[in-house]
């Protein structure tokens, strides 16, 4: 099938060129854009049956006056001192003053008694912020007025001020992501000329995967874009990103398992058009089995109930999908005219290399597979052990930088009030029927709230101008409404303890920031325990497909979810153990599903397909085991390189779930093709002999043998 492919794309290049120039134009143009279907509303990802999503649906109903956001104003005294009355009334003053400039977009100007803080430290004016939805950039811009208007509407008051809150938390650092995703954009395009380069020594070679994987990014994006709006996706904010580090990832490792087999035919002796006939018959079976591998992984992701995992999981499929089409169609189309000029100007594919590192480690995996075996097993299950002592980290706050505006506002605000000011946990009350509640049960109800577990504060109820069965209670936590502890305090206690204070008659909903998290730490926990499973038992398949065996599967899928575990725990031993940390960003479990599960199988694949092909040729388990890393090995290397290169350049961000994220992957995809792929896997197999086969015996020498490859220990193995 593959030799096919090959024959019609080499032979019909200029045809194969032409429609893909054709197809790509057409889709860029006719697609609408990403940012239709994109949405920043971590509560939308989340099932109707969570309480969160109830109490939200509830309060928009029953509340329709409030405010898409807030902006919290946190006024003290230039000297320190307490709030005097004089002060109290200038701050009333303010609100006023703010009111009347109508900056768009704002609404209520809250303060008074009630927002002066217990030591008279601080007072605060509740700003609302108006929109469609959370992620209209017109709140920036009331952010950024509102803060001009302070300075001059103060003036001679003795008094100063600062913004808080999320929206003005992501003014104060849109340049720093901003900048962070700049540079990993930069970092990746440099990482892989840079390493291309070095490897081939040819810009044509070294340019070809940039070019080339533009092309399909914008191709990609369009598409998915065109499948959000007909299947009516919401994607988040993030897609943009992920999608060209996983484009890029895989792109340029398909497209290096392509050239470093093409660069090997030459070698034999093949012309341009058969050399590229033989690496696509060759190389396919692999790029075909790693991509389905990888497809399956993140389609797996629709059975996730966040929606923002279901809606990513197709998104990235369609992206591996075109990436495989492309590698076997338009790369081998291109580099079939170019031919050996794809390599110029280097001569170096034209000679024999000289014994290099991938050959010195093959025959060290070779001669003692157990050991080899033992010794890389032991430091993944060591790194795995740090998963014991994992803990999520949903305050994003505390990793940005601490001296900006914003984090100073908050650190006032927190000193003055309980830690929840910023945060408030909502909690509703409603007859469900529509009528109306008594005084008495609100006060019964409001005093019983007050005394649930873990509040600092609860400020008054606000009755529904709407809906007189519904009053809502602000409760401020203790805790810091974002950290570990106040999440798991409001899932079990805060919840239980609420839900027993209601009246008979009537239901109580506990919402907001904190609340959503504590579901969506549930949702969470109970994807991952559905998604690893079916993922490692689909990928199995696959690779029993591919191998014709029920043995190799069953320990490379072992391998994968332990190189997962090592990475996890990798990550939990630097940041919670070495930095004191209170946890690693929540999100890291599924990015490292993302990046060192689905992605990191590709290597895996690799590695086991050339073991199987040197094994047909007639070579015995160790010695294929020694020339299978010998010769796939500076590809794994090279391919393993770039991308845990590109992540690593995360870690120079100044934010903390940046460098978490940034060290967390590549380490991974450094475990992943260096110790698992490199080591582990082809120990392993050599290890278990003929047996790793069974019952397809795919290593049997077939008729007609003899090696179809000149021997190539790969000139980059020391990259």
């Amino acid at each position: 099938m593959f030799e096919r492919l090959g024959r019609f794309v080499v032979g019909k290049a200029w045809w194969v060129i032409g429609g893909w120039v054709v197809a790509a134009i057409a889709i860029i143009a006719a697609s609408p854009s990403l940012s239709d279907i994109t949405s920043a509303d971590q509560e939308s990802f989340l099932p109707r049956s969570y309480e969160s999503v109830q109490a939200t649906e509830l309060a928009a109903k029953s509340f329709p006056q409030a405010a898409t956001a807030t902006a919290t104003v946190v006024v003290k005294r230039s000297d320190g001192k307490p709030l005097t009355p004089a002060d109290e009334a200038r701050v009333g003053q303010l609100a006023t003053a703010l009111k009347a400039r109508n900056i768009p977009q704002t609404s209520g100007y809250l303060t008074g008694p009630q927002a002066v803080a217990p030591d008279k430290s601080v007072q605060v004016v509740t700003v609302g912020l108006d929109a469609d939805s959370p992620d209209d950039p017109g709140l920036l811009d009331a952010v950024r007025d509102l803060r001009s208007a302070l300075g001059p509407d103060l003036a001679g008051s003795g008094l100063t001020a600062g913004v808080a809150g999320d929206v003005a938390s992501f003014v104060d650092n849109e340049d720093t992501f901003n900048d962070a995703f700049a540079v990993v954009g930069v970092a990746t395009i440099v990482l892989i000329i840079g390493l291309i380069l070095i490897i081939f020594r040819s810009p044509i070679a070294a340019l070809l995967p940039v070019v080339v994987i533009s092309v399909v990014m914008s191709v990609t994006t369009g598409l998915v874009a065109a499948a959000g709006k007909a299947f009516d996706l919401n994607v988040s904010q993030d897609l943009q990103t992920i999608l060209l580090i996983v484009l890029f990832g895989i792109g340029t490792d398909y497209i290096l398992f392509l050239l470093f087999r093409y660069r090997e035919r030459l070698r034999a002796g093949d012309d341009k058009r058969t050399a590229m006939v033989v690496s696509v018959q060759r190389v396919g079976e692999v790029i075909t089995s790693a991509a389905g591998a990888v497809i399956v992984a993140f389609l797996v992701l629709l059975l996730a109930s966040l929606g923002f995992f279901g809606s990513l999981g197709p998104a990235l499929a369609i992206a591996v999908g075109v990436m495989l089409v492309t590698s076997l169609t338009l790369i081998p189309a291109l580099v079939s005219l170019l031919g050996r000029w794809v390599f110029w100007p280097s001569k170096a594919w034209q000679r024999p290399p000289n014994a290099t590192l991938s050959r010195r480690l093959g025959a060290v995996v070779g001669r003692r597979p157990a050991v080899v075996a033992a010794a890389s097993g032991a430091l993944l299950v060591a790194l795995a052990a740090g998963v014991l002592g994992y803990k999520a980290d949903y305050d994003f706050s505390a990793g940005f930088p601490q001296d900006t505006e914003s984090a100073r506002a908050a650190q006032d605000l927190q000193r003055g009030f309980a830690a929840g000011a910023l945060a408030p946990t909502e909690v509703y009350l409603t007859t469900g029927n529509g009528s109306p509640l008594s005084e008495q049960q609100v006060n019964d109800f409001a005093a019983a709230a007050a005394r649930a577990p873990g509040v600092g504060q609860a400020q008054p109820p606000e009755r529904s101008t709407t809906d007189p069965s519904v009053v809502r209670i602000n409760l401020l936590l203790d805790e810091n409404p974002m950290s570990n502890e106040a999440i798991t305090l409001v899932r079990d206690d805060l919840r239980d303890a609420v839900h027993e204070a209601a009246p008979p008659g009537t239901k109580a909903l506990v919402g907001g920031a904190t609340a959503i998290f504590a579901d969506i730490n549930s949702a969470n926990n109970r994807d991952l325990s559905v998604i690893l499973p079916v993922a490692a038992l689909l990928i199995a398949i696959i690779l029993a497909l591919l191998l014709r065996s029920l043995v190799a599967p069953i320990y490379l899928v072992i391998a994968v979810l332990l190189n997962f575990a090592a990475t996890l725990g990798a990550t939990v031993y630097v940041f919670q153990g070495l930095q004191g940390n209170p946890g690693v960003t929540f999100q890291l479990p599924i990015i490292l599903y993302l990046f060192v599960v689905a992605i990191g199988t590709d290597y895996n694949i690799l590695m086991i397909a050339r073991l199987r092909e040197e094994a047909r040729e007639g070579h015995e388990p160790h010695q294929a085991a020694a020339i299978g890393v010998e010769h796939a090995g500076p590809t794994v290397a090279a391919a393993g390189l770039i991308l845990a290169g590109t992540f690593g350049v995360l870690m120079l961000a100044p934010i903390s779930f940046l460098q978490q994220m940034g060290f967390a992957v590549a380490i991974g995809i450094v475990l992943s093709a260096f110790v698992m792929s490199m080591f582990f896997v082809p120990a392993l197999t050599g290890l278990i002999g003929h047996k790793a086969w069974w019952p397809g015996h795919g290593d049997e020498r077939r008729n007609g043998g003899g090696r179809h490859a000149a021997p190539e220990s790969a000139d980059a193995a020391s990259v």
